[in-house]
């Protein structure tokens, strides 16, 4: 991890808006966040900008069914022409069939045509592949990560898509970071969802194969933090205002990430309950990052690396927020970001 872009707590979205114009998204991301200005999910505007719609076009056997706003791979259709012509995608790396077509983003669609001349980088994202594959099932509702050849081929076509919206946004900013969120990865180790730390570890890093830029992980649940970061992400985006506890349960873990270049994002708006949202104002949330902060410091981790090595978001997507919630959360989030940079970089 050698990559020269620091945190130095700057503020970062994490994908999704209430809003349906993507003119009006896009518009509000740039007055707030133009240092590194993020393209909005928009999954209010269609279900198909669901966040495992959004990135199943071109899944071999996949029906998104209008009606029933229902997901799924048919498998009783031959699926080996569609598994083929992805595998031959992928090994000629052939990124245009990774596309997201603007019926799919509108809001990435209206991002791509404007100009940010104060970004230091610019922001994707994309479901990740273990939560794609056991939220996607089969017509008979199973998981399709529970079928070695079909988990395969997601991490795979995951990959496309990841580097093809990469591609895309590299025109825009210095540097390009795209999230894999992975929610599903609060289940790790559960009884209901067996899977092997392995298999996660491998389908993640076959995902981050295909980005050449920053690469994060977001997870708005309780994990075990050491899988996380024994891959080779390079920003670790966690729900903070919950679960800052947790990752203090893993100083070897987070401080051997840090020492290889590793940026930790902050996720300190509750953004999950817009009524709790507005209980909070920017000193309350400044004293909860700080507690957050200084509670992983405790345990070992140098202060110095973890605040220059930070940035800031809210918890998770703002897509169950009011339009007037989601600017509020926007309007803290800068402020909280603009106080402690004052405090602790002095920028």
């Amino acid at each position: 991890m050698t990559h020269p872009f620091r945190g130095d707590l700057l503020p970062m979205a994490v994908g999704s808006l209430p809003h349906t114009n993507p003119i009006v998204a896009c518009d509000l991301i740039r007055q707030y966040l133009p240092q590194i200005p993020s393209w909005p999910q928009l999954p209010k505007r269609t279900f198909f900008e669901n966040m495992y719609v959004q990135y199943s076009e071109g899944f071999p056997g996949i029906v998104v069914s209008r009606q029933g706003e229902r997901i799924y791979v048919d498998r009783e259709r031959d699926l080996y022409p569609e598994l083929e012509q992805l595998y031959a995608s992928y090994l000629e790396n052939n990124l245009d069939a990774g596309a997201l077509s603007s019926g799919y983003a509108a809001g990435l669609a209206h991002f791509l045509t404007l100009e940010f001349d104060s970004a230091c980088a610019v922001k994707g994202q994309i479901s990740g592949p273990v939560s794609w594959g056991l939220t996607v099932t089969d017509q008979d509702r199973r998981p399709l990560l529970y079928d070695e050849v079909l988990a395969d081929a997601i991490a795979k076509h995951l990959r496309l898509k990841a580097a093809w919206q990469e591609r895309e946004l590299r025109r825009l900013a210095p540097h390009t970071i795209i999230v894999v969120d992975e929610p599903y990865l609060a289940s790790f180790g559960s009884a209901y969802v067996p899977i092997e730390r392995d298999q996660v570890v491998m389908l993640l890093e076959e995902v981050f194969a295909g980005i050449q830029g920053l690469k994060g992980i977001h997870c708005c649940g309780n994990t075990d933090w050491s899988v996380v970061l024994s891959t080779s992400v390079d920003i670790l985006n966690f729900d903070a205002y919950k679960y800052a506890e947790s990752l203090s349960l893993y100083p070897d873990a987070v401080r051997g990430f840090l020492e290889r270049g590793g940026i930790i994002a902050w996720g300190i708006l509750p953004v999950d309950d817009e009524a709790c949202l507005m209980t909070e104002d920017v000193a309350s949330l400044t004293r909860k990052l700080e507690g957050a902060i200084q509670l992983v410091a405790s345990r070992g981790v140098p202060l110095d690396a973890l605040l220059t090595s930070a940035l800031i978001t809210p918890s998770c997507g703002m897509r169950t927020l009011s339009e007037r919630g989601a600017e509020r959360a926007l309007i803290l989030l800068t402020e909280v970001s603009q106080r402690m940079r004052q405090k602790y970089l002095q920028l």
